[in-house]
């Protein structure tokens, strides 16, 4: 029930101060040990990428990212339709609106932010299954660029 939870909740996240993702950031890593039974100094990096487990801000792209594709394929709730519909009409170069710190954590803002960064071949798979897969092998090099996990070359410029 917690992992369900969780994993609802990492979209929610967007926006955060970066002090907070550090503090989230520490959890995370704490946990990791403890479910690896490793060592409390030893370095952590390798226990995340041998299990396949994000840094938490990869976390939250991750989720945006998954809502944004729902969303421009029709799999979204309406809301969601409705609130980041409008922003889609604008050119990828420029900023539809003057935002403040909150306003830049609305999904209509940093969805479609994250979505122009993506690779064009990714952001046209066929299917949510396909995009996952890819995103996250996107994601992981990103994350862990010395890491390889597929033939991919996807890179999001940060």
């Amino acid at each position: 029930m917690h992992a369900f939870i969780t994993s609802r909740l990492d979209a929610l996240l967007s926006g955060l101060p970066k002090k907070a993702i550090n503090k989230l950031q520490i959890i995370h890593n704490a946990a990791a040990h403890v479910l690896t039974k490793t060592r409390r100094r030893a370095h952590i990096s390798p226990v995340l990428k041998s299990h396949h487990w994000f840094p938490v801000s990869f976390r939250i792209d991750f989720k945006i990212l998954l809502l944004v594709f729902k969303t421009l394929n029709g799999l979204a709730p309406k809301y969601l339709s409705d609130v980041t519909q409008v922003l889609w009409h604008w050119p990828p170069s420029c900023s539809p609106v003057r935002t403040e710190t909150c306003g830049e954590a609305a999904i209509s803002v940093y969805g479609p932010r994250l979505w122009t960064r993506l690779p064009e071949e990714l952001r046209s798979s066929q299917s949510v299954n396909t995009f996952k897969s890819n995103l996250k092998a996107c994601l992981f090099s990103s994350a862990f660029p010395s890491f390889i996990l597929l033939p991919l070359h996807y890179k999001i410029n940060k």
